[in-house]
């Protein structure tokens, strides 16, 4: 009975004075050198120099959750914050594929108008009927590798042993008469070294940290032009985020504007030192055209666009807005 008096009191003390701290839990998968990391603790400590009594601990490298099992806890509440590969959560929303589709987007800066587009409006109207709601928007991009060869238009896969990051991917790739090995970005590398792999397609990032230019001859990569972008925002419960108060919430947002401003740049700054790092280990770097862009996304159409609004409802829909940014 003492000690629920005094549990009691120093409520009641808090709530007198105002003071509300609070601890928010953000996970993700990488590991504290990589960029997205970097973005979570821009918000984390923006939000604590503003000194409204609110932390945002940092699970980072998977510590906290698997890396495909976030959206769900994070929709129950379970978890506030994550910075996630929204295509993971294609199982429960169908419609979030189409945040890794070839050829959806075609640059940095058409990701950063999609991120502000209908038809992103329309992907959080479906996020927020789970209870979650975007801060930080973000797409990173990746491209392909050869073992023998450049791979830059459909034609170069026929009769290649791939890998591609995705089943939208995979789909388009088959359509091009490549034969399809899935597996982990991690074990790219192997497969090359010992004849499984012929092409590959992956992340700039996991090119790099995965030393995928000792086992290739060809990069193209992506730059002005690219086929390969992932939708990576950092996301929150959304009744988290509206049960803090009006200061709380003023400052977490203006501490995301500062954080995806700083996604972008080094996004594109990750495609550049991807091309440095894959030339100075003498690997030949191929430059996808806007010709081989058209051919891929017109193959794209017929294979993963087409399977995408067969299995999702109201799928040509939201199809359409994505195609419409320009």
């Amino acid at each position: 009975m003492k000690n629920f008096i005094r549990s009691t009191i120093l409520a009641l003390t808090l709530s007198a004075s105002g003071a509300h701290a609070e601890e928010l839990r953000l996970s993700h998968q990488w590991s504290t050198a990589d960029v997205r990391h970097k973005v979570a603790q821009i918000v984390a400590e923006e939000v604590a120099a503003a000194n409204v009594d609110l932390q945002i601990k940092i699970f980072p490298s998977k510590s906290l959750f698997k890396p495909r099992e976030q959206y769900r806890p994070l929709s129950r509440g379970q978890l506030d914050m994550t910075i996630f590969p929204l295509s993971y959560a294609g199982g429960q929303r169908p419609s979030f594929n189409l945040t890794l589709m070839p050829g959806l987007v075609k640059n940095h800066d058409h990701a950063a108008r999609l991120s502000q587009s209908p038809f992103m409006e329309a992907l959080e109207k479906k996020m927020a009927d789970d209870d979650v709601m975007v801060l930080v928007h973000g797409y990173l991009a990746g491209g392909f590798v050869g073992k023998d060869k450049c791979i830059t238009k459909p034609s170069d896969v026929k009769g290649l042993q791939t890998r591609a990051a995705g089943k939208s991917f995979e789909q388009m790739l088959v359509g091009a008469g490549a034969s399809i090995t899935s597996m982990a970005s991690s074990e790219i590398y192997s497969a090359m070294q010992t004849g499984v792999l012929d092409a590959a397609n992956t992340s700039s990032s996991s090119f790099m940290s995965y030393r995928i230019f000792e086992q290739v001859t060809c990069y193209t990569p992506a730059s002005n032009i690219a086929l390969w972008f992932l939708y990576q925002p950092l996301l929150m419960n959304k009744s988290t985020f509206e049960n803090l108060s009006d200061k709380q919430q003023i400052v977490l947002l203006a501490a995301a504007k500062k954080a995806e401003a700083f996604y972008l740049r080094q996004a594109k700054l990750q495609d550049a030192k991807s091309i440095d790092v894959f030339k100075e280990a003498g690997v030949k770097i191929a430059a996808m055209t806007a010709e081989d862009f058209n051919a891929w996304r017109a193959l794209a159409q017929k294979t993963s666009y087409a399977a995408f609004v067969a299995e999702v409802p109201g799928g040509q829909d939201l199809l359409d807005l994505a195609l419409a940014v320009d």
